[in-house]
């Protein structure tokens, strides 16, 4: 891990201000295609959802059930990469041979052409979709950075609207609160070699739209966060995103929320995406394994 820290530091930082972030959103690839590894373990199929691809992973030993939602990191301004298909691939192959889950990954349209009220119109009918097939099977939601966010965003909606909630949810290095105001913050930039706050701050805005950045359906941090499904969740240590992970778990216990949360000292913003090491792996067989068990149950 010391050493991926070490080669981040030599790149840019476009976060460090609003102004380098636009231009680096100038050249926005396109989203990552599904990695052929995954293809030869799947059957890997592509539809839409009010005019968004939504990628569905199939078993091909045939589904069992259990369904995965993964939403995709980026700050809410850019696409899903090759890293988050090794997150999903390091699942799958774990999952697939043990439970034989399906995961499904919507490709929600990103700020600032689209806002969150644009997502949660989106995943709503998706998440619907998926549930009726799943029936009494577990559904869960995962995610990594602001799509970990979403995923605890979509879980309160589906509280707000009396829809079924999900199994559970799993979040890696999670962004909870787009106003980036924990006074735990600073100190952590020195530590950080991916992030920085000014970046965050400006995509958050343009994702609220024209919602209140602390509307709870934009940082999730500013909700009660009371009837929610178990959380899991695995931080990072050298991350100005784990103060607010923190505060976010103190407050869901105390309105009985189960958390669990794992921080990783050393590790760097969604480390499980950056390189299959030690950590990576032990995370993401920690998140399987909870996944695996419910399926059981």
């Amino acid at each position: 891990m010391k050493l991926t820290d070490w080669l981040l530091r030599g790149k840019p930082n476009v976060f460090v201000t609003e102004e380098r972030l636009r231009e680096a959103l100038r050249h926005n690839p396109p989203d990552a295609p599904v990695l052929e590894s995954l293809r030869r373990s799947c059957l890997v199929s592509t539809g839409t959802v009010d005019g968004h691809e939504v990628i569905t992973l199939t078993p091909r030993s045939g589904p069992m059930g259990t369904e995965v939602i993964y939403l995709h990191g980026g700050v809410y301004v850019r696409p899903l990469v090759s890293a988050h298909w090794r997150i999903v691939e390091d699942l799958v192959e774990d999952l697939i041979r043990r439970t034989g889950a399906t995961f499904v990954v919507p490709l929600y349209g990103l700020a600032p052409r689209y806002t969150a009220d644009d997502a949660y119109r989106f995943l709503d009918t998706g998440y619907e979709r998926v549930v009726q097939r799943a029936g009494d099977r577990p559904v869960f939601l995962a995610g990594d950075s602001c799509g970990a966010g979403l995923s605890v965003g979509l879980a309160i909606h589906c509280r707000n609207e009396g829809l079924r909630p999900p199994t559970g949810l799993i979040l890696f290095s999670p962004w909870l609160d787009v106003t980036m105001t924990n006074p735990g913050i600073p100190a952590l930039t020195k530590l950080d070699p991916m992030l920085a706050p000014a970046g965050f701050v400006a995509a958050g805005q343009d994702w609220a739209g024209g919602r209140s950045v602390t509307d709870p359906m934009v940082g999730p941090l500013h909700d009660t966060l009371e009837k929610l499904p178990p959380i899991t969740i695995h931080q990072s240590g050298h991350d100005i995103l784990l103060p607010d992970a923190e505060k976010f778990a103190a407050k869901a216990r105390a309105a009985g929320t189960h958390v669990d949360l794992r921080v990783w000292p050393t590790a760097i913003h969604v480390f499980v995406g950056a390189g299959r090491t030690p950590e990576a792996r032990q995370a993401l067989r920690d998140a399987a394994d909870r996944i695996r068990r419910s399926a059981r149950d």
